[in-house]
C-alpha cells in the first residue's frame, strides 16, 4: 500500500516549486492533480498543473462524491479527486496532495494514516516580502492572504512535519528527507524478510 503525503502552506512560501523539485527527485511519487473553478493564470495548463472545471461541473462532482476532499477558497472551489488517489495507493505507488487548510483537515478525518506536512518561510516578515515581491496580487488580495496566513500558522498542531523555506535547497533536500523515511518504515518492506534468504541455499 502506497503513502499519501499532504502538503500545505500559506501563500508565498514557496510549496509549489518545493513539491516540483521533490517530484523529480523522488521516483515513484505521483502528483495528484486538483480540480478547481478558478480561471487558469499565464502558463497553466489543464490536466497538468490542475483540472480547470465550471462551477456547475465541481457541484456534479461534490453530489457524486467523487472528491477525497474540496474546499471555497477566495470565492474558487478546489478538491482532490477520490478515485484516482485510492487507485495509485492501491498499486503500492506514493501520492503528493498540495492542499489548503480546509482540505488537509479533511483527508486528516478521512486518511489520518497520511503524512501531513507544512511548509512555512522562516518568518511572517519574509512571507510579506514575497508576496509583495511577485506581483500576482493587488494590496487588497496580499492583506487577505497576509490575515489568513495568522489562521493557517494556528492550525500547525494538526500537521506531523514542519519544513522551513528560507533556503531552497535545504528546504528541498528536508521534504525529499521524509518521502524518503517513510519509505524505510518496517511496514513498508514487508517482501525484504522473504527476500533476504531467497538466495541462501
Amino acid at each position: 500500500m502506497g503513502k499519501l503525503f499532504v502538503v500545505s502552506a500559506p501563500s508565498g512560501a514557496g510549496k509549489t516549486t518545493l513539491c516540483r523539485r521533490v517530484l523529480e527527485a523522488v521516483p515513484d511519487l505521483r502528483y495528484s492533480v486538483s480540480y478547481t473553478t478558478r480561471p487558469p493564470r499565464p502558463g497553466e495548463e489543464h490536466g497538468r498543473d490542475y483540472f480547470f472545471v465550471s462551477r456547475e461541473v465541481f457541484q456534479g462532482m461534490i453530489d457524486r462524491g467523487e472528491f477525497l476532499e474540496w474546499a471555497e477558497v477566495f470565492g474558487r472551489y478546489y478538491g482532490t479527486g477520490r478515485g484516482w488517489v485510492e487507485s495509485q495507493l492501491e498499486q503500492g505507488l506514493d501520492v503528493l496532495v498540495d492542499i489548503d487548510i480546509a482540505g488537509a483537515r479533511q483527508i486528516r478525518e478521512r486518511m489520518p494514516e497520511a503524512a501531513f506536512i507544512f511548509v512555512i518561510p522562516p518568518t511572517f516578515r519574509e512571507l510579506v516580502r514575497r508576496l509583495e515581491t511577485r506581483h500576482t496580487e493587488t494590496d487588497e488580495q496580499v492583506r487577505i492572504r497576509l490575515a489568513r496566513a495568522r489562521d493557517e500558522f494556528a492550525a500547525l498542531d494538526m500537521y506531523d512535519y514542519l519544513v522551513v523555506n528560507d533556503d531552497l535547497e535545504r528546504a528541498t533536500a528536508d521534504l525529499e528527507c521524509l518521502f524518503r523515511s517513510e519509505r524505510l518504515r518496517l511496514e513498508r518492506q514487508r517482501g525484504f524478510r522473504r527476500r533476504f534468504f531467497e538466495d541462501a541455499d
